[in-house]
């Protein structure tokens, strides 16, 4: 294993490193199943990261190899700019993490759980208990039984227990994970909060349209390789141009787009021709499209550019996987 190879780093030196999550080549088997392989991945500090994959994609596994809670067969690593495992424990203490569904004490309350946890890290953590509960909507149910809770109460507390810690970098598996529609946007607005603080906020998920809504940047996972990284505005440029045609004839509009050069995959719906064009495609073919139309005989009600979504995005990138070049 050469996850220590990274020579020592000082606090000083951690300190100036631009990436909170930083790995090179970093991978994990279990017997003949690769989890990750060879995972390349950097997340700048102070922002709201995403990584994203299909389930089995090694999401979990990166981030308990991260964590120190199952070791990498290869590779390096680091957070906020100190090498793991070698400065694990310098790390750590600047790190709030929720793997899988949070565990506590069901006899014990809220608080009480806090406590506990706060009892084992600085004095500072008990004080921040109260603001800790308030910030994550708790401090109401901080005195009941745990085993009162549910999941979407759980994943709150979860949250809590990690900014007792005053931490620098969260990570975060699925934390939306049994909220309601409002428990969701206040989870958006906490995030969003604490990156607003300088901290980064790493958090795996499967409900795309919240990251799309709640992250700066994403990660884009599959059979255990980082596939795509980058600002989610960035990444959505490149994905493909899709077009919405309501006109007269679609199935001759249809005949008429095919048997041009613009080179459009086209199908045609309730709502008139659905076309798609490959990403980088210049808009002065959009203009074309309306041409070759108009010019012949077709009438066009409606040409509108439909925006790419990170979801529609994903499944563009993830359904390529593993396709012949």
């Amino acid at each position: 294993m050469s996850t220590a190879t990274l020579p020592d780093t000082s606090d000083n030196q951690a300190a100036e490193s631009r990436w909170a999550v930083e790995t090179h080549g970093l991978t994990k088997r279990f017997g003949e199943n690769v989890a990750m392989n060879g995972v390349e991945l950097l997340v700048p500090r102070g922002c709201a990261f995403g990584y994203l994959g299909p389930n089995g994609a090694g999401k979990t596994t990166l981030i308990r190899v991260l964590l120190g809670l199952t070791h990498a067969d290869a590779g390096t690593m680091s957070l906020l700019g100190f090498p793991v495992p070698r400065h694990r424990d310098l790390a750590l203490a600047r790190v709030g993490a929720i793997v899988d569904e949070p565990r506590f004490h069901g006899h014990l309350s809220g608080r009480e759980n806090l406590q506990i946890l706060a009892a084992a890290r600085e004095p500072e953590a008990r004080d921040r208990i109260e603001s800790a509960l308030e910030r994550v909507g708790m401090l109401y149910r901080a005195d009941d039984r745990v085993s009162k809770y549910s999941m979407g109460m759980r994943q709150r507390l979860g949250v809590a227990a990690c900014l007792i810690g005053d931490p620098e970098l969260l990570i975060l598996d699925e934390p939306m994970n049994g909220l309601d529609p409002a428990g969701m946007a206040e989870m958006r607005d906490m995030i969003v909060s604490l990156v607003a603080e300088g901290r980064t906020v790493v958090l795996s998920s499967h409900l795309l349209d919240e990251v799309e809504r709640t992250c700066d940047a994403v990660a884009i996972v599959d059979r255990g390789k980082v596939i795509r990284q980058g600002p989610i505005s960035e990444l959505l440029a490149g994905a493909s141009l899709a077009l919405q045609v309501e006109c007269s004839e679609p199935d001759r509009a249809r005949s008429l787009l095919e048997g041009s050069t613009i080179g459009a995959h086209i199908e045609v719906g309730p709502l008139g021709l659905g076309i798609t064009l490959p990403a980088g495609t210049a808009r002065e073919v959009i203009a074309e499209i309306n041409r070759i139309l108009v010019e012949g005989g077709i009438a066009v009600y409606r040409l509108q550019e439909i925006q790419a979504s990170l979801e529609s995005w994903f499944l563009q990138v993830t359904s390529r996987l593993g396709a012949p070049e």
